[in-house]
């Protein structure tokens, strides 16, 4: 799908042809769609790359035009094996207007078409770029803050688990903070390869935006790093809890089965066809369940006092 934008008296309006000053936005393009932007005068290799699910963040110039691939969050469901994941965006900056490529929609395009940034322009290129930075390290951040969210749900649950559900529920989210980490280590290598060169170097403003987007990106790590960590240190105490909740039912259950072994082998002795002590007293019965009563109690003294329960 192909959607064209401009500002026009301060709006971002949606245009059908591209003019210059304008933001073409591209998602999950047909061949024909790929046709149509290559008769506009946008190069193929620039187009087809951000495509590629597994494609590396980098940057690439040719023939004046800039292309800038990165790895941007997404969310896949709760369900998912990975909720968090990642995939290409793909930035083509010409000097008539700017291309964004992605494989889907993602949230950082849709929040500066939904007017999070104020004073936006497409004939700004390098600043509406600018922003676009910006906004994919705030979504880092934003879906870290849901995963940690997440993860102390999980952990209520696990305090009295005995399961391995929870255990791998948390899988799933390590999984995520680890295509976290290496997407950010690689948009941050982009981003400081976009700061040593001149591309952002015409305006102060634009150097802080990139700089900002820099430390969103370098910030979006160490939380991501922390994460990780504590996320793998708490997976390794809750299975030795799990492994001790189970201990302590199976212990519960083997001092119940041996309490009331007492009474079965004391009733199984007078079950015998042999001549045993107050077989023939009239309150043979109770006084024989009385003892097995008491044997029992003294039993379950025992292992309480002991902890065995």
């Amino acid at each position: 799908m192909i959607t064209i934008y401009r500002t026009q008296d301060g709006i971002l309006q949606t245009v059908s042809e591209p003019t210059p000053g304008c933001w073409i936005n591209v998602v999950d393009p047909t061949p024909d769609e790929i046709a149509r932007l290559q008769e506009w005068g946008f190069p193929q290799d620039f187009l087809t790359p951000p495509l590629d699910l597994d494609e590396r963040p980098r940057t690439e110039k040719e023939d004046g035009e800039v292309l800038i691939v990165l790895r941007i969050p997404c969310f896949q469901g709760e369900t998912s094996d990975i909720p968090y994941a990642t995939l290409p965006l793909g930035i083509v900056l010409t000097d008539r207007c700017v291309v964004t490529v992605c494989k889907r929609e993602n949230g950082a395009i849709q929040e500066l078409l939904a007017g999070r940034v104020k004073g936006l322009s497409t004939a700004k290129r390098n600043r509406l770029v600018l922003h676009l930075l910006l906004r994919i390290a705030a979504r880092y951040l934003n879906y870290l803050r849901e995963i940690n969210r997440a993860v102390e749900l999980v952990e209520d649950k696990l305090q009295a688990s005995m399961r391995n559900r929870e255990v791998l529920e948390l899988l799933k989210y390590q999984k995520s903070l680890t295509y976290f980490t290496t997407a950010l280590k690689s948009n941050e290598l982009v981003l400081q390869r976009l700061q040593r060169s001149q591309l952002f170097h015409m305006y102060p403003e634009d150097e802080d935006l990139l700089e900002d987007a820099l430390t969103e990106t370098q910030q979006a790590i160490e939380m991501t790093n922390i994460s990780a960590n504590i996320l793998s240190q708490m997976m390794d105490a809750f299975a030795s809890i799990i492994s001790n909740n189970l201990n302590v039912v199976m212990k519960f259950l083997a001092s119940v089965t041996i309490v009331l072994a007492l009474p079965t082998m004391i009733a199984s002795y007078y079950g015998m066809n042999v001549s045993l002590p107050l077989q023939e007293h009239p309150a043979a019965f109770l006084a024989i369940l009385g003892v097995s009563a008491l044997v029992s109690l003294v039993v379950v003294l025992v292992f309480w006092r002991k902890d065995w329960f």
